[in-house]
């Protein structure tokens, strides 16, 4: 069997998916087939709680803790984030007890300062005035609306700073114009005892390189 051959020990991974997305994701549902090959049962749960309209940094991050007190004490545990699942994962991983490693794809480090320069002070006004605004859902496929707690929350978290003490595995790509390479890139610079950093000719969806993420993958776990 060839989950025999590559693997240590046991492995249960945890797929985080990104914003405005869901556990239907193409990574996501990627990860998922080529995990179960090598005989790594995945989890993908919904982050979108209590829906999008009120989802919250702090909302996603209990989801994953809840979701991570069910995976049996005896397995190690690999997570994995997409976007801002990868900060999730990040932020996650200090408390998270038999944490292996990490595989972080073009993980939204920097958040609250990105939205704050993306939207401007005249958007963001407007937004907390509504009380919500519209947002494109990639999961729904349309504008949802997202209430401004959601930015207020960001707030409470400090994202440009953090380090890890697990093996990390990092993939970015060097044409992505929503999370910035050089924010991959500071973080491995900062954590450079635990990180791995791939940087590909790709953009922040990273769906030409969903091959090359997953050999790597495949290799960096069979290490652990």
């Amino acid at each position: 069997m060839e989950s025999a051959r590559i693997l240590n020990s046991p492995l249960s991974a945890i797929y985080l998916h990104g914003f405005a997305s869901g556990p239907k994701s193409s990574k996501a549902v990627y990860f998922a087939r080529e995990l179960s090959i090598i005989g790594v049962e995945t989890i993908v749960p919904d982050l979108n709680a209590p829906d999008f309209e009120h989802l919250t940094l702090t909302s996603q991050l209990e989801v994953t803790r809840q979701t991570i007190e069910k995976v049996p004490g005896d397995r190690r545990i690999v997570l994995i984030g997409s976007s801002m699942g990868g900060l999730i994962a990040t932020l996650t991983a200090p408390g998270t007890k038999n944490l292996a490693a990490l595989i972080l794809l073009a993980p939204g480090f920097g958040l609250n300062k990105r939205w704050s320069s993306l939207l401007g002070e005249e958007a963001l006004a407007t937004w907390k005035k509504n009380g919500s605004a519209e947002v494109f859902n990639y999961a729904a496929g349309k504008k949802l609306s997202l209430h401004y707690e959601f930015f207020n929350d960001i707030n409470k978290y400090e994202t440009d700073e953090l380090t890890v003490n697990v093996p990390t595995l990092i993939f970015h790509g060097r044409f992505d114009e929503t999370v910035p390479l050089s924010e991959s890139e500071v973080f491995s610079r900062r954590n450079q005892d635990y990180v791995q950093l791939h940087t590909m000719d790709d953009d922040h969806q990273l769906i030409s390189s969903l091959e090359h993420m997953w050999m790597s993958s495949k290799e960096f776990l069979s290490s652990l």
